[in-house]
């Protein structure tokens, strides 16, 4: 479940390992990522702890291709309904 913003953001926090200043957003201009209702995902310092204390594992959800269970669950889905322009994936990572 979800696309390729989802399936990055997850990628992207199984690589980090939480490290500190570093957060990232991943989105489809369309508003939809792949045939869900959300446009992507976030990533932030504490996402791999606030899954696991939920019992989600990334390595599972990544298995399952599964973005939109994983960030679903910990409120981090970025849903903006859909925009009917689709200029391209969005990208965006904040590093402090």
């Amino acid at each position: 479940r979800g696309g390729r913003a989802g399936e990055f953001c997850m990628g992207l926090a199984q690589a980090l390992q939480g490290q500190e200043g570093v957060w990232a957003l991943a989105a489809d201009t369309d508003g939809i990522d792949g045939v869900e209702d959300n446009a992507g995902a976030r990533v932030a310092p504490d996402t791999l702890v606030r899954a696991a204390a939920q019992g989600a594992r990334i390595g599972d959800h990544l298995d399952r291709n599964d973005a939109y269970g994983y960030f679903e669950r910990l409120g981090d889905l970025v849903v903006t309904g859909p925009t009917h322009t689709n200029v391209n994936d969005f990208r965006a990572l904040l590093v402090l």
